[in-house]
């Protein structure tokens, strides 16, 4: 983590954005539906992070330490104070800090992470693939954004974090992960265990 910490308003979630995913949000609460609007004033970005304590809804709750910039690719206001978001994942950061204002809005004092390069797949994961084309195939890029990047083992590894059907907490876990391969790893464990994929023979 060699660059410097920023500041990056906070959007708590009972839900974890990925990197290069893409997240549906409906906003209501007055201070997040200010913090958006500076966004889209600026240009700029926020942050998404699991929820630690507390709820969505009323007092700051308390993020986790891990989350991921928010980018704002399309909005829809047609039903009045309700404003529909489509966000897209893109650079990790570690929550150093937390500031809250009079409103209940988080500001982060954050730190980028250093991500490493874009490796491929490793052979003992390259079984994964053809079940994520298939749920590509299926789901479009509604459920999984273009470009699709299947000779990247973070890219899998994000899309097979956020389609799975388990717990916030466990997507969080892989998220924090630093080793692209060990989170293919654990996931491959999972399929396998749930009999989503067979055991490629030697």
């Amino acid at each position: 983590m060699s660059q410097p910490p920023e500041r990056l308003p906070l959007f708590p979630l009972n839900a974890v954005l990925f990197p290069q995913g893409r997240m549906n949000l409906k906003v209501f609460e007055a201070r997040y539906l200010d913090m958006i609007a500076r966004c889209m004033k600026s240009d700029s970005n926020f942050g998404i992070c699991l929820i630690e304590q507390g709820n969505e809804v009323g007092e700051p709750a308390s993020p986790h330490k891990v989350g991921v910039e928010a980018r704002i690719v399309d909005w829809d206001m047609s039903t009045p104070n309700l404003l529909g978001l489509t966000v897209r994942g893109a650079r990790r950061f570690r929550v150093l800090e937390q500031v809250p204002d009079s409103n209940g809005l988080i500001t982060g004092i954050v730190q980028w992470f250093d991500e490493p390069a874009s490796e491929p797949v490793s052979a003992p994961h390259q079984g994964m693939l053809p079940l994520l084309n298939l749920v590509i195939g299926e789901a479009g890029q509604q459920v999984i954004a273009q470009p699709y990047r299947l000779d990247d083992a973070a890219w899998v590894g994000y899309r097979y974090a956020e389609i799975l059907p388990v717990p916030a907490l466990a997507r969080q876990r892989l998220l924090e992960l630093e080793d692209a391969d060990l989170r293919l790893a654990i996931i491959h464990e999972y399929l396998l265990e749930h009999k989503l994929l067979q055991e490629s023979a030697d």
